[in-house]
């Protein structure tokens, strides 16, 4: 079937990338260049999600675009475009889908309304760590599942990023508790929105450029985005005062690179390689500069009045019962997502029982002497 050629190179194009080693930030070296002398010349767009803004996870295409053209000498160059230059940024899918665009970098969970199981492509409530999520997409057999699903759009996907764990959002007012959030409009995407419905909230889906203005001007009263550095930028602590966590809809969310089937399979293999590991890089590098930069973000916020709460116990008691009846509700419908949501869960089973041992131990002690 055409389903199974298309996982069968794909997890072949990757295994080879990752095993060639070619994800380090090292100078390109001559050999390197010289491999795709004769190569045709191609030059590919790239829709993405992101305003040009966010230095971060519209990086994520940049790093893709620069690392492909420097691998291969010039001859295989992306231009990235952010959201609404070439397609609105929830719709890059679609685009890619129809050939207005070779790829896009984008979230998987914006597109659940075509198939939920696109949610663990990204991430979902109460589930894996930025660490673990990678675990299972290149290790775990995540990413084959989710190319499966893919193939019906005529896409293939690659993890192009990661912000690692989430803030839990920004809001008017303080949430004293569960009744706090009936009919609370806000800024969620993903299966973590329709948590939130499950709750009582009035869930909005809007692309990282329109949160400012829907927030500031009480169009919706709460909104989450990333964490302290995009936030940061996108100006929300100027449109709300509270900023909760923990994330709890996206502890390790993966940001994805999205490729034409049609235009993947015209493409060498010398450049299919060079794109696998571009990809891998982004996926690392996003993850890196999250981390290093959110820590300081977050103290100019609170050193500028932004009051930093903690989601009660009972409302994430209440939120992780509602996903787990709703990972029950979307299975008994869609067997695809009953499918994958076994695997996924074995996997995060036995994660979870070695990182509690090895990773949730030295941090219990060592997170204490802060």
């Amino acid at each position: 079937m055409q389903r199974r050629k298309l996982l069968g190179s794909s997890a072949k194009a990757l295994t080879a990338a990752l095993g060639a080693g070619l994800i380090s930030s090292c100078k390109i070296s001559r050999e390197e260049v010289k491999s795709t002398v004769g190569l045709p010349k191609i030059r590919w767009r790239m829709a993405t999600s992101w305003p040009l803004s966010l230095d971060t996870i519209y990086g994520g295409a940049e790093i893709v675009s620069q690392r492909v053209n420097a691998l291969s000498g010039g001859n295989f160059q992306i231009k990235p475009y952010a959201a609404g230059e070439l397609v609105p940024g929830l719709e890059v899918l679609d685009a890619v889908q129809a050939g207005s665009v070779e790829c896009g970098h984008t979230a998987s969970y914006y597109y659940i309304g075509k198939n939920p199981s696109f949610a663990f492509g990204t991430s979902v409530p109460f589930g894996l760590t930025a660490q673990q999520q990678n675990a299972w997409l290149y290790e775990g057999g995540g990413l084959e599942l989710l190319n499966q699903l893919y193939s019906d759009f005529g896409v293939i996907s690659f993890p192009a990023g990661n912000t690692g764990a989430q803030m839990g959002g920004w809001f008017k007012k303080k949430i004293k508790d569960l009744k706090s959030l009936q009919g609370l409009k806000m800024r969620i995407p993903g299966l973590g929105g329709k948590v939130m419905a499950e709750l009582g909230v009035n869930v909005q889906v809007l692309p990282g450029g329109e949160i400012f203005l829907a927030l500031d001007r009480g169009a919706i009263d709460a909104a989450e985005w990333t964490g302290p550095y995009d936030d940061e930028k996108l100006g929300l602590s100027k449109a709300a005062k509270f900023y909760y966590y923990p994330g709890w809809w996206e502890p390790g969310p993966t940001l994805t690179a999205l490729v034409n089937q049609s235009a993947w399979e015209k493409l060498p293999i010398e450049y299919k390689e060079i794109f696998n590991t571009a990809c891998y890089q982004a996926n690392l590098t996003m993850l890196n500069r999250y981390d290093s930069l959110n820590g300081s973000a977050l103290q100019r916020l609170l050193n500028n009045g932004t009051e930093l709460v903690p989601y009660q116990e009972d409302i994430l008691k209440a939120a992780e019962n509602a996903s787990s009846q709703l990972f029950a509700d979307i299975s008994a419908k869609d067997t695809s997502f009953r499918q994958l949501l076994k695997q996924w869960q074995n996997f995060r089973q036995e994660v979870y029982t070695w990182n509690n041992i090895n990773e949730l131990s030295f941090s219990r002690f060592s997170y204490q002497q802060l």
